[in-house]
């Protein structure tokens, strides 16, 4: 295979890039080496990326490199964690339109040794079952969307199985923390290095007060999803936000898009309630509610922090920015084998992980590039004529 061969629609070259800006993490040549090849198995035609499928599509007799990379290789993941985070910046770094989304994902296992694993519930699977889970951040802008961080979820029962823990090679200043402790860490990478966003945006799981009030001391802005039940205190009394939207007239509700989807825009509507909070100068709290168009009955709610004078239509649009990590989290498993590891060390599962990870922001930056190069040949075809030399309609009128 040469510098210019394509595979699974990428060139190798610009891979090669990518993949020059890691090497340093790797001590030995030979893991260097590996590391490229691994990259290249991710973004390759297997139909499976596990170690087996991975090492038969280069041409390799056997799994125990690929293995040997995550298990034992000399190299530092998260110093590779932090190219990722940097790569991804430097392509897609829009701040007027960036966001941070925190999520997590499942990944559903057999057994009990891998690290993590417990039955636990996750909306990957909609249930609770025997899986790990990971807790990852996202980031999106108007130039495009991919993660920059994660961190392997250890549910309470890890913690003092002592050597359940040194099987899965839990590091023992690794204690107990909740996602929201996880979320926050991540978090306080991402604005230590400096990443350029607005707004942080999270699912339900992440809207505690540890996350939120965490946000607002950092006086970073939010939009994150609460549940109908979350209570809210007005006038000297608690109501669910459910309640409390419940009783808004029907002119308190507009129609807003909350970005593009498969089919076009999401449409639904929306109402926004200030509330009679103290926050810092400048700044204002708010509850976002959102309505299925089709069934009224269907809604969900939000918590906001943000700047006094943001208009509700920035609050949609960072809102509906929430489901870029749902299709990174399918295009990721889907594409690069997010979840088709087979690893039961810690160390191990943040390693596949981050150059999963960094393959799938690859195939982002790599798409995004095509279709940078198409559009001015797409504007300099000329429009269809009819047979009377008047452009064709593109609608019906």
């Amino acid at each position: 295979m040469n510098e210019t061969t394509v595979f699974a629609g990428v060139s190798r070259d610009g891979l090669a890039g990518v993949h020059a800006r890691i090497a340093r993490r790797f001590r030995r040549r030979e893991a260097r080496e590996r590391a490229q090849r691994y990259l290249e198995g991710l973004l390759g035609r297997s139909e499976r990326k596990n170690g087996w499928q991975l090492a038969e599509a280069l041409g390799e007799s056997g799994p125990q490199g690929m293995q040997r990379l995550l298990n034992a290789a000399d190299w530092d993941a998260e110093a590779v964690r932090d190219d990722l985070r940097v790569y991804v910046v430097e392509h897609l770094a829009d701040e007027p339109s960036g966001v941070l989304v925190i999520d997590e994902t499942g990944f559903v296992k057999k057994g009990v040794k891998s690290a993590g694993v417990a039955r636990q519930y996750s909306g990957t699977a909609g249930r609770r079952e025997n899986q790990q889970i990971g807790v990852f951040l996202l980031y999106a802008s108007d130039r495009g969307a991919a993660f920059i961080d994660r961190a392997l979820y250890l549910p309470d029962e890890w913690m003092g199985d002592a050597a359940r823990r040194e099987e899965a090679h839990i590091p023992a200043q690794v204690g107990f923390a909740t996602k929201g402790e996880l979320a926050r860490e991540l978090l306080a990478r991402a604005f230590a290095a400096g990443v350029p966003a607005r707004w942080v945006v999270g699912d339900t799981v992440y809207s505690g007060d540890e996350v939120r009030r965490w946000l607002e001391g950092q006086g970073r802005s939010y939009v994150l999803a609460v549940p109908s039940t979350h209570g809210i205190w007005t006038r000297a009394r608690q109501q669910t936000v459910e309640q409390l939207v419940g009783h808004l007239a029907a002119d308190m509700w507009t129609r807003l898009s909350a970005g593009e989807g498969s089919q076009g825009p999401r449409w639904y509507d929306w109402a926004c309630l200030r509330l009679p909070y103290a926050t810092v100068a400048g700044t204002g709290q708010w509850v976002l509610a959102r309505r299925s168009v089709s069934d009224p009955s269907e809604r969900a709610y939000y918590r906001v922090f943000g700047p006094a004078d943001t208009p509700v239509g920035e609050m949609v649009r960072v809102a509906g920015r929430r489901w870029t990590i749902e299709e990174g989290f399918e295009q990721a498993k889907g594409e690069v084998g997010l979840d088709q590891y087979e690893v039961r060390r810690y160390d191990a599962w943040h390693r596949h992980t981050t150059l999963a990870l960094l393959a799938h922001a690859y195939l982002e930056v790599t798409r995004l590039g095509a279709l940078a190069a198409r559009a001015p040949q797409e504007a300099a075809t000329p429009a269809p004529v009819s047979a009377g030399g008047d452009p064709l309609p593109t609608e019906p009128s």
